[in-house]
């Protein structure tokens, strides 16, 4: 059978009016596909603002860079809490931190600076059990950094052999504001020595021993470490004795900050036997208290000097029992809890502060990138090809729909309205803008198009051929 070459379908016309379209961008020279960045905008858009929205939120958690500069209040000038105070401040130094060292009275006097934001004071050393009836919500404990052993130094020709028997004598007790002070008012309340016909007197350090060693009191109370000057005056004076309290379990189990501590005979001196005894004394610790808000990089770096400074062992203490986490009537700052259970942090082992710091910081920055960038940026390819792919596959939906009609009912009659359905099937794909690089699939659609209208038409001639003559 003859067929009119006019009915064959231009199919090879019709391809290339389509690559003509698709590709004519490139050859005439335009820069930009628009279709593309459209689908770029449509797609990166949402994910950048995601993104941002990540950023913003882990940059609320990013604390600020830490202040060079920092406040402490000591006890008085010469005292053990100065000493150590000041070699805190050169161990700071080696990292640009300046430690401004504010003298007082001592540990009563410390806190009082510390609860009242006004002063400026972020740190402070502080004797254990001064704080036992305060309200220290607002305060927090770098740990214990050293035993303060108490001394109770007496004269009189009649050895005492309990704290009771101070009942009645003349006392020092320490001045106003002291931790001293302090410790010797709660003890000596605890076995009925503080009211008459007991005389309290507010000396203490070098004036109590001058008292003391002249006869104008008859017992002192001093709170100091074994090579405190006033402790080592006292130890070797005439006529001066030091008192043990045999009893000393009994006080730590009615007062927790306090510890039981021997000093062995000879210890002090081993030449002249001094003392000539065993001694068991009573020892609150002192312990670096800070104000809450303190910047944790300024913790972790006061820790690192208290490790420095009192890692020593000593007469009373073995080697590293200090800095510890002592019970305390201060809370234990998340800062010192990491410290004492892990160590100083991975990076301000092996690098300076400043940069350790910086890194750490930024480290808060890596979760978005980890978290939602690594993630968006693997799916953004396949969030912009579904796009473009939906708007092409979205034809070859209704061409699947114009085949299976076909298939169901080859009625010549219809194929008017198919061609006409499937033209515009075709206008269609004509306005569906495709990035170049997708153009294969616009190929493929109207390669597919040509395919149903060759179909849709040999029906067509099917029907209007005549019967065929037989002979």
């Amino acid at each position: 059978m003859a067929t009119d070459p006019k009915a064959q379908p231009d199919a090879p016309r019709r391809l290339r009016n389509f690559l003509q379209r698709t590709q004519g961008g490139a050859r005439f020279g335009y820069a930009i596909d628009r279709a593309a960045l459209k689908d770029a905008a449509t797609v990166v858009l949402p994910v950048l603002l995601v993104i941002v929205a990540a950023f913003w939120l882990a940059s609320r958690y990013i604390r600020p860079a830490p202040p060079d500069s920092l406040i402490m209040s000591t006890g008085a000038p010469g005292g053990a809490y100065h000493l150590y105070a000041q070699r805190y401040r050169d161990i700071l130094a080696r990292d640009g931190v300046t430690l401004e060292l504010r003298a007082s009275a001592g540990s009563i006097e410390n806190l009082q600076r510390l609860k009242d934001p006004g002063t400026g004071v972020e740190v402070a050393l502080i004797q254990g059990g001064v704080a036992a009836e305060e309200d220290n919500s607002d305060l927090v404990s770098l740990g214990s950094v050293a035993y303060e052993p108490l001394w109770i130094f007496y004269r009189g020709p009649r050895e005492l052999t309990l704290l009771n028997n101070l009942a009645g004598k003349r006392i020092a007790v320490g001045i106003e504001g002291s931790g001293t002070r302090a410790l010797a008012l709660q003890l000596l309340q605890a076995v009925g020595a503080q009211g008459v016909p007991s005389s309290l007197v507010a000396l203490g350090g070098d004036p109590a021993a001058d008292a003391l060693i002249a006869g104008r009191i008859d017992a002192a109370f001093v709170v100091g470490s074994t090579d405190a000057p006033v402790v080592q005056r006292l130890l070797k004076a005439d006529g001066v004795r030091l008192l043990s309290i045999p009893n000393a379990q009994a006080f730590t189990r009615r007062y927790p900050f306090l510890s039981a501590l021997t000093l062995p005979r000879g210890v002090v001196d081993l030449a002249a036997v001094v003392p000539n005894e065993d001694i068991v004394l009573l020892a609150p610790t002192a312990n670096i208290v800070t104000r809450k808000d303190l910047h944790p990089a300024l913790a972790f770096l006061l820790l690192n000097a208290a490790s420095e400074v009192h890692a020593r062992s000593g007469l009373l203490h073995r080697h590293r029992e200090f800095p510890s986490a002592r019970e305390s009537e201060f809370a234990l700052s998340d800062q010192a809890e990491r410290y004492f259970g892990n160590g100083p942090p991975l990076l301000r082992r092996y690098l300076p502060f400043w940069l350790a710091n910086l890194i750490e910081r930024m480290l808060v920055l890596l979760v978005p990138i980890v978290a939602v960038m690594v993630p968006a940026f693997k799916i953004l390819p396949a969030l912009l090809q579904w796009r473009v792919k939906s708007r092409i596959f979205r034809w070859y939906g209704e061409i699947k729909y114009l085949e299976d009609e076909l298939m169901r009912d080859p009625d010549p009659a219809h194929a008017s309205a198919m061609l006409a359905r499937l033209d515009e099937i075709e206008e269609g794909v004509s306005r569906t803008s495709v990035p170049r690089s997708y153009s294969d699939y616009a190929y493929n659609l109207r390669t597919h198009i040509e395919v149903v209208r060759t179909r849709i038409l040999r029906m067509a001639r099917t029907a209007q051929s005549p019967p065929h003559e037989t002979a």
